[in-house]
């Protein structure tokens, strides 16, 4: 589990505007930027890897929520910032082998400076992040509070945050503690540098 530090840099606040990327190639080809994914009516970012047993566990849930939800307008990305010197298996090329044995719906992007993580303050893998039309954070945290045995879930975290975006209402949770492991830094010093932000208090 990743460990949240007390100072440094903060992960993006609630209601703040998600930061724009450009240039991200996916394993299909393709370069992205945020923009590319204006149509929808909202985007869902996961920064994830391919390593890590966390997301390795939520990959077929998070498959499965582009599948039912990209049909009815949102948008779907995968992002992997991990440092591949260390973490080889990480690497464009296993990602693309990934995305093909998975059969992603969604496009998988390399974040290869790691600028686009560190903006969001992504602090592991899997982190979600879910902007509305307007690019405003409205849920950031984890896909749901159980990710050994989605059948012992029971609270569909990020499935409740894109219902209520699709039915125009304010997410019942905005933030939710993400599980996984730490993103590999090419700074090792930044590791300890990113923490998360909490709610206000009410």
């Amino acid at each position: 589990m990743v460990l949240i530090t007390k100072s440094g840099a903060e992960t993006l606040r609630v209601g703040s505007v998600g930061p724009g990327f450009k240039g991200l190639p996916g394993t299909d080809g393709m370069i992205y930027d945020l923009e590319s994914f204006k149509d929808g009516k909202a985007v869902v970012l996961s920064f994830t890897c391919n390593h890590c047993p966390y997301a390795q566990a939520y990959e077929d849930r998070f498959i499965a929520l582009a599948k039912e939800f990209t049909p009815k307008g949102i948008s779907f990305a995968a992002i992997n910032s991990n440092d591949d010197l260390h973490f080889p298996e990480d690497g464009f090329d296993q990602m693309k082998i990934r995305a093909k044995e998975k059969k992603f719906p969604f496009p998988y992007l390399r974040d290869e400076s790691q600028k686009v993580a560190k903006a969001y303050g992504a602090v592991c893998t899997p982190h979600i992040f879910v902007l509305n039309h307007r690019w405003k954070l409205v849920y950031e945290g984890r896909i749901d509070d159980n990710w050994k045995d989605p059948n012992k879930v029971t609270s569909q975290d990020l499935r409740n945050a894109i219902e209520a975006v699709l039915a125009g209402k304010s997410v019942p949770q905005p933030n939710t503690n993400p599980m996984g492991c730490s993103i590999k830094w090419k700074d090792k010093s930044f590791s300890t540098l990113i923490h998360r932000r909490l709610p206000p208090e009410t």
